[in-house]
Order: structure tokens, then C-alpha cells, then sequence
């Protein structure tokens, strides 16, 4: 029987991450990036089935479909690993206020912050939430993004947390992970333990309804405590959830000791870590994702990346894209500030925004890496790899592919 698939031919530069796959994300240097030339790839079920040289296609794939790459280069899709791209309004009066010196936390206690996106979350209709975020996924298509995280957590309700995680899941061209954060902040009208109590409930509701994938919660001085975070999460986890821990943040609240010990799939932020709970985390197979847009409009310290991978640890970069601490979608921005903030090297990036991404989300044996048996998410573009994470300037995909198909923005 004949082989159905396409062979893509005549790439300049194909960047497998063969090397960063085999060391599982830890320390990847140059040569792990795996970049080799004037190669062909075969695409069989949406995932590579062969790779090798263009005068040497086997017979049995010289009759699949074939695309001319015309010597462009090839880059695994990037994986944004951490957003909040669900939402309605925006905080630009936020903006104005903490650059006159009104501190993040003090624009929260006066009602500002989640709590002020939680109100126009809740007032816009599904319709109107997916058609704002599928604007975002179209800037994140142009980029070369092929699968995005997505958050709930701007409802503080079933009702819009549900609303919220629909719209997240109805969103097309782009492969969506959901993640209930119900427990983003505490709403107006209850404390800590009973909103957890309620959010238990309504973990069985989101559980049944098949609305999310993984469960997060906002480890935080004057948001929840990493006492009550161990109970909700292993409740969460007893239902089947996989979870991950917005922490140590703002403030060494144990976040990330937590998320080790429960061995959550990643411990996002984890700026405020001492040296004990670096090691820790690097010695875990839990992934840091580090997000230094935010840290960037909240103009706080960097997380200790060097210290992070030099020890061992797995490293995921992602944009954090949300109304108040990071209005950006802009992954070169996000690489350069890798770089020049958390001194992180060219293949450290790359590594962080595609295997260690997956690996944050728990798919690195499906993504992540153009190596066989991986599905086909890749983009091309002119741009060598040794131009990326270097100019402030958005770079743009020429084309983006999803399981060997492209997808327009």
C-alpha cells in the first residue's frame, strides 16, 4: 500500500534538538541543538517518520506529497508554557500608577490588579473572550508558536471559570493546554480556607466537564498560603489533574519546595528561591519556567537561571502574556531578556522555548524536538538560528506547520 504523508525537501537548516532530547533539557550546549543541512523529512500521520538527505529519499516516500522548502530554515514550534490569554479589558491605568511608584501589591489591595480584570472577565460573553484571545493566537502563529498554555483564573467563579476554559478549548489553528487557576486570588466576598473548600467542589465539576488539563494556584503572601496550596493540589491530584504552582514570586513562601515535593510538572516565576531551594528545584525533574517579561514590567529582580541550569536543572522560558504584569506576546523579546538579564546562552533559549516548554506541560515525548516519532510542528523562515533572542524586533515565521499541516495566522 502506498505511503499518504509529505515529504518536505531542500532545507537549509534543519534544528532537530536531538542533542537537548537525549540530555532531557539539562545543560544543553551548541552542538545539542542538532542543526543539520540540505536535509529532507518525511511526515506520516502528522509525525516525522524519516530524516535524511535530499538525494537520498527512500523509494517508498518518492510518492508522498512534496513540499519545496527552497533551502529556508527549519525551528521545532515554539511552546509558550505559561499564559493567561483568556481575558477581557486591560490595565493600562496599572501601568501609569506603577511607574510612579504604587507597588504591585498595593495596587491589588485597593481592588486593582486580578481582582480588576476578574470584573470585565466576567462581564464579557464567551463569544466575545474567544474572539479576543484568537486574535492573540493569531500574533503567537506569526511567531512560529505551535502550542500554547492557557489559564483560567480572571473568574474567581464557576460560572466564568467555566466560560473562560470554553473559550480557551474553542480557540482554533493553534494546539491549547487548559489549566484551572481558580485559585489566582481570593475574591472580595470570601477568605482563603472557604474559597478553597469551594474550589475543591468545583474541581469535580471542571474534572467531569473535561475543561481542564492541569491545576495551578498562586502561592503568595496575602494569596494562598503553601499549607492550604499542599491540600487543594493532592486534592487535585487524587481527581487525576496534573498540577503546577505559580511561586516565590514576590516573596520565599516555599512555592517551589512544594511543587518537588508534590512533583508538579513545573514551579512558574520562582524569582525569590535561596540557594537550598535552587538546588532543590534543579534537582527535581519538576521544570522552572521562568518568565522574564513580567519581571521586566514589574521591573523586579530576574530569576538565578545560571545558577538553575548549572546545576542541573530544566529550564522553560514563556511570555506570561496577560492585561497587567506582561501586555506582550512577543517571544523574541522574551528570549532577549534571557539572555541579557538571566545570562543565558543562545541554545539555552532555544531549549527553553521548545523541548523544556513541552517538558513544563508534560509532552516531551510528543513535542518539543523534530526527531522521529515527534509530531511535525516546526516553522520556516530565512532567519539563521544564530540571529534569534538578538534584536528587541518581533521576529515573524514565513510559514507555520502543525502536525506536517500549515496553519494560517
Amino acid at each position: 500500500m502506498a505511503k499518504k504523508g509529505t515529504i518536505f525537501r531542500n532545507a537549509g537548516e534543519l534544528m532537530t534538538l536531538s542533542g537537548v532530547l537525549q540530555k532531557q533539557g539539562r545543560k544543553p550546549l551548541k552542538e545539542d541543538l542538532g542543526v543539520v543541512k540540505k536535509k529532507a523529512f518525511a511526515v506520516e500521520d502528522g509525525k516525522i517518520s524519516w530524516i535524511g538527505n535530499n538525494d537520498k529519499i527512500p523509494k517508498a516516500y518518492k510518492a508522498l506529497k512534496e513540499v519545496d522548502l527552497k533551502k529556508k530554515n527549519v525551528f521545532p514550534g515554539f511552546i509558550d508554557c505559561h499564559t493567561h490569554f483568556v481575558f477581557a479589558g486591560d490595565r493600562k491605568h496599572e501601568f501609569e500608577l506603577r511607574n510612579q511608584g504604587t507597588s504591585y501589591q498595593e495596587i491589588a489591595n485597593k481592588g486593582g490588579g486580578i481582582l480588576f480584570t476578574v470584573e470585565s472577565t466576567r462581564k464579557a460573553s464567551e463569544k466575545k473572550l474567544t474572539e479576543l484571545a484568537q486574535q492573540r493566537v493569531k500574533e503567537h502563529l506569526k511567531q512560529g508558536v505551535t502550542t500554547v498554555e492557557i489559564k483560567s483564573g480572571y473568574g474567581l467563579n464557576l460560572k466564568t471559570e467555566k466560560k473562560m476554559l470554553k473559550a480557551a478549548r474553542a480557540l482554533k489553528g493553534i494546539q491549547v493546554v487548559t489549566t484551572y487557576l481558580g485559585a489566582h486570588a481570593i475574591p472580595k466576598e470570601m477568605n482563603e480556607e472557604s474559597y478553597l473548600e469551594t474550589l475543591k467542589e468545583d474541581l469535580k465539576i471542571i474534572k467531569k466537564n473535561k475543561l481542564a488539563d492541569r491545576v495551578d494556584i498562586f502561592v503568595e503572601k496575602n494569596y494562598f498560603s503553601k499549607e492550604k496550596a499542599k491540600d487543594y493540589l493532592n486534592t487535585a491530584i487524587e481527581m487525576g489533574f496534573k498540577v503546577t504552582i505559580h511561586a516565590d514570586q514576590l516573596n520565599l513562601t516555599g512555592g517551589s519546595d512544594l511543587a518537588v515535593e508534590l512533583k508538579a510538572q513545573s514551579a512558574d516565576h520562582v524569582i525569590c528561591l535561596d540557594k537550598k531551594g535552587k538546588k532543590t528545584l534543579a534537582q527535581s525533574q519538576t521544570v522552572a519556567v521562568l518568565l522574564p517579561a513580567a519581571d521586566f514590567y514589574l521591573q523586579c529582580d530576574y530569576p538565578d537561571a545560571r545558577a538553575l541550569i548549572d546545576q542541573g536543572g530544566r529550564v522553560a522560558l514563556a511570555t506570561d502574556h496577560n492585561p497587567g504584569s506582561s501586555p506582550t506576546q512577543n517571544i523574541s523579546f522574551v528570549g532577549l531578556l534571557a539572555r541579557l538579564k538571566m545570562k543565558m546562552s543562545l541554545p539555552e533559549v532555544f531549549a527553553a522555548l521548545t523541548y523544556n516548554g513541552a517538558c513544563a506541560l508534560g509532552l516531551e515525548n510528543q513535542r518539543g524536538s523534530l526527531t522521529l516519532g515527534k509530531q511535525a510542528d516546526f516553522f520556516i523562515t530565512e532567519k539563521p538560528w544564530q540571529n534569534f533572542f538578538y534584536s528587541m524586533e518581533n521576529h515573524q515565521a514565513e510559514k507555520t506547520y502543525i502536525k506536517g499541516k500549515a496553519v494560517k495566522p
